[in-house]
């Protein structure tokens, strides 16, 4: 025997002695494996996805649902949106992440670290792998998107809503629809998530959520003073224009961020929100010639926008061509219902959130039950079956539907009750941005 080998096992002899002697409590702690700590890259991707989603909604969407409006109410719209996005952020920290994601509950909702107790800077959460990311990153992920989802349902509201309203509303509507539906399909105990129902990043959570709501909002409200013999223009397609280039941007964050980390999933997200979205923006242009129309610059936002809210659902659940089909569909689907069948049915959706988000949503939730086959390129293993999975994704939207439906009532009615709701005559005619909040965009 060698030195090296004598002292080795000289090492290892007293090693083992050292160990024995231990108390039983150290010999534990000491055997235990070693609490999994956060890759640094994961958690700087999910934090730079994270001030992504802050970009969609801060300037993205207030700039494009504000360039849709009139002139005199644009200052209103940038500001609710602002305002609930705002709101949303605290009560998530207080106690909407505990209601979503907290450590104790069923298949409905959950409950505990209210105000975030008992979550530290050491505190982590689990991904879909083995590893784990910073717990505050998680809390500020998720954050974001509860923010964003309340501010789209303002879509079909605009110019008519007081501020306070949109307020009340904003807080019974977090507290009874989205934490319970985020919680739902997206915690492990949720009913969704147990059924196995598909959505990668938010087409049930965030889309059909705010576009249900949205059009049930615009119902009761009631339509604007003069709609629709009176023309409503859009006042700046530029600001439209650059707030979509900016919720695109952004959406990278959404979609590519829902992975949890940096990997090849991360990477399928963010391929399909590049092409599905590009399928969508150019066929809502090729409907409109088709429809005997020129190709507009409005009609490419909104396929942009339809694109990305198709593929959220389906951003790490397919296959690039088949997201490409995904937008495409979605676009040409989510065109007529913006331009013949809300004109037909004669309801005000001010800025279309139902005629792009709800319907755009549940196109892409149904769709992600065929996309995820991998004999269309998804990920699906050998033994998926397309009928089995669309009985679930059409189980998880219509229940997604009805919640958000009745939700949306009682937060109305609530915020009725509270505020009144809507604004005078004389503030509609003059413009919410002088009448609600005392300044104007333009002079």
């Amino acid at each position: 025997m060698t030195f090296a080998k004598k002292m080795f096992g000289a090492a290892a002899a007293t090693g083992l002695s050292l160990f024995a002697a231990l108390p039983a409590w150290a010999q534990e702690a000491a055997a235990a494996p070693a609490a999994p700590v956060p890759n640094p890259g994961n958690n700087a991707w999910m934090m730079t996805s994270t001030i992504l989603v802050l970009l969609m909604i801060l300037p993205g969407l207030a700039l494009f649902y504000g360039g849709l409006t009139r002139a005199k109410n644009m200052l209103s719209t940038m500001t609710q949106i602002g305002g609930v996005a705002a709101f949303a952020m605290l009560i998530w920290v207080m106690y909407g992440y505990g209601l979503a994601f907290g450590p104790e509950g069923n298949s409905i909702i959950s409950w505990g670290k209210f105000f975030l107790a008992g979550v530290t800077p050491d505190s982590t959460a689990a991904t879909f792998t083995s590893e784990v990311i910073s717990e505050y990153v998680f809390i500020c992920f998720q954050m974001t998107f509860a923010a964003i989802t309340v501010a789209l349902v303002l879509g079909s509201v605009v110019e008519r809503m007081k501020f306070s309203a949109v307020m009340v509303f904003a807080l019974v509507w977090l507290t009874i629809v989205y934490f319970p539906v985020a919680h739902m399909v997206w915690e492990a105990r949720g009913v969704f998530f147990v059924m196995g129902a598909l959505d990668f990043a938010g087409g049930t959570v965030v889309h059909i959520n705010a576009g249900v709501s949205a059009l049930v909002a615009a119902l009761i409200l009631g339509k604007r003073k003069g709609y629709p013999s009176e023309p409503m223009p859009p006042h700046s397609l530029t600001l439209t224009f650059v707030g979509t280039g900016l919720l695109w941007v952004g959406w990278f964050g959404f979609n590519a961020g829902s992975a949890l980390e940096a990997n090849g999933s991360a990477a399928l997200a963010m391929i399909n929100t590049f092409v599905a979205t590009a399928s969508a923006g150019l066929f809502w242009m090729l409907t409109e010639r088709v429809m005997g129309h020129k190709g507009s610059a409005l009609g490419f936002c909104s396929g942009i926008i339809a694109g990305l809210v198709a593929v959220t659902p389906a951003a790490g659940n397919s296959g690039p061509f088949g997201a490409i089909v995904l937008g495409g569909v979605a676009s040409v689907v989510c065109f007529f219902f913006v331009s013949k069948v809300k004109p037909a049915l004669g309801y005000d959706d001010s800025l279309d959130a139902f005629g792009i988000h709800g319907i755009g949503g549940i196109i892409g939730a149904i769709g992600t039950g065929i996309v995820y086959s991998p004999s269309l390129g998804g990920p699906g293993g050998d033994d998926f079956s397309i009928g089995s999975q669309l009985v679930t994704q059409v189980s998880a939207v219509a229940a997604t539907i009805v919640i958000a439906a009745i939700g949306t009532v009682i937060a109305m009615y609530v915020a009725k009750a509270v505020t009144g709701l809507r604004v005078s005559t004389e503030v509609e005619q003059e413009g919410l941005d002088l009448g609600e909040h005392g300044e104007r965009a333009y002079n």
